[in-house]
């Protein structure tokens, strides 16, 4: 009955979004009051993440079943969003039920589907993996459509939707479906994998791909450093993420400071993972300036309880850094734009690990006949790369298909040390929002 009675109390209150462009001055201001509810942080910040909004401030605040969340975003131009397509989409989706609608972006798990099959791999990170699963998938007469690539400390993870060569539909077929299965976990296990390789099906139902991928490298609990592994290039903390875990008695909240290089989907990799171990954000605060960010936030178990071992808190500790530097651009920044024919991927990535190029992260997609895939790559000892293979490379594939990017090794570094010491209340002065009252430090 309590369950029931939760339900018609949300259809009744149905959430609200309020978008400003004139409570601040250089970003949107949206604002967004609804019941509260487990995920519902995780999905209002994967619909802005999902029309590319860049988030540079918010609030924000959970307590008494109720919750009002405050994002200052712009665009990837660094503009106000005025767009009223974008505009009209954000307020749907939230307004609707952001859970069940659908996306703009990729996702995954769409069972069946007659446009691709959806497969999800893990194993062991090493030079050249990317390069031999396309083979692979190559031989098999399997086009690969779209995918993301993640590593991180060792360990590598990916979704990829493939297509028959020949129909251009999902392959649906047991028996190849059982070979394809057979020979990718043959070439994820390596010589000596001490950790079980995986390959599978996506499971029904609709999830966004970037949390499948956090889902996929947490169950493989690539959060658990070993050695020296996952450590980007030698000497360098500067880039390494700084996470404190601590405890608010008076409240009875954990609370949880991060600071980092800023970047992209930061704020959503975060919530994800604090989601996915089943903590509830009762209040935050997230500002970013031009090389940091800074998110703190007073949580609880979703039993009500705060962290309460020292085991707890090192795993959190441990699984926040993972989030932040899963997607972290890690080494050159090469984007491919071309013509897609059959094998394009397998020849690529082959070229990669021909002149011990090292893919540490990669984004595959294909729209209308074009290929536009990024590369993130380092040396085979995560080093940055020599430009003249760089520009032997470029050479071959040609010069205007294959360009540079960015170069995250010659990018200035995040400062240990902030002078960032504000706790809430005084972080932002937003005209419109002055009376949204957010719980203090509890010094």
């Amino acid at each position: 009955m309590e369950d029931e009675y939760a339900k018609l109390f949300r259809r009744m209150n149905p959430p609200r979004v309020v978008i400003d462009n004139n409570a601040c001055e250089d970003a949107t201001v949206i604002q967004v009051d609804s019941v509260n509810r487990h995920g519902i942080l995780l999905e209002v910040v994967q619909v802005l993440t999902d029309v590319n909004l860049v988030i540079t401030k918010a609030y924000i605040s959970s307590d008494a079943g109720w919750f009002m969340d405050v994002f200052n975003v712009i665009d990837q131009d660094g503009n106000k969003i005025r767009d009223k397509e974008v505009i009209d989409y954000i307020q749907r989706r939230i307004e609707s039920n952001a859970s069940f609608a659908p996306s703009l972006r990729g996702s995954v798990g769409v069972m069946p589907s007659e446009e691709h099959t959806s497969i999800e791999l893990s194993g062991t990170d090493r030079p050249g993996l990317l390069s031999e699963v396309c083979a692979v998938l190559a031989d098999l007469h399997c086009t690969v459509v779209n995918a993301e690539i993640w590593t991180h400390n060792a360990r590598a993870a990916a979704v990829v939707h493939v297509q028959d060569d020949y129909t251009g539909c999902a392959i649906k077929d047991p028996k190849r479906l059982s070979t394809i299965k057979e020979l990718l976990c043959n070439v994820l296990k390596g010589s000596n994998d001490l950790k079980t390789a995986n390959m599978t099906l996506s499971p029904p139902g609709v999830t966004n791909r970037g949390r499948r991928l956090h889902q996929i490298m947490f169950a493989d609990r690539d959060y658990e450093r070993v050695g020296g592994a996952g450590l980007r290039g030698v000497g360098d903390k500067s880039s390494r993420p700084h996470v404190t875990v601590v405890d608010c008695i008076q409240k009875d909240y954990t609370v949880i400071t991060m600071r980092s290089k800023d970047r992209p989907n930061l704020l959503f990799d975060i919530i994800c993972t604090l989601t996915d171990m089943q903590y509830v954000v009762f209040h935050g605060v997230v500002h970013t300036g031009k090389m940091e960010a800074y998110q703190e936030f007073y949580i609880r178990h979703v039993d009500g309880l705060p962290i309460s071992s020292e085991a707890e808190r090192e795993r959190v500790i441990q699984c926040l850094e993972a989030a932040i530097e899963r997607r972290a651009s890690e080494g050159l920044e090469l984007e491919l734009c071309t013509e897609d024919r059959v094998g394009l991927l397998s020849d690529i990535t082959r070229i990669f690990r021909e002149n011990s190029l090292c893919i540490k992260r990669a984004e595959i997609s294909t729209k209308g006949g074009k290929a536009k895939d990024t590369f993130h790559v380092t040396d085979v000892t995560g080093n940055p790369v020599d430009p003249k293979i760089i520009d032997s490379i470029r050479g071959q594939i040609g010069h205007t298909i294959l360009k540079v990017k960015h170069n995250s090794s010659t990018s200035p570094t995040a400062p240990q040390e902030s002078t960032m010491g504000f706790l809430f209340g005084n972080l932002f002065k937003a005209r419109t929002f002055q009376n949204f009252k957010l719980v203090r430090s509890c010094s």
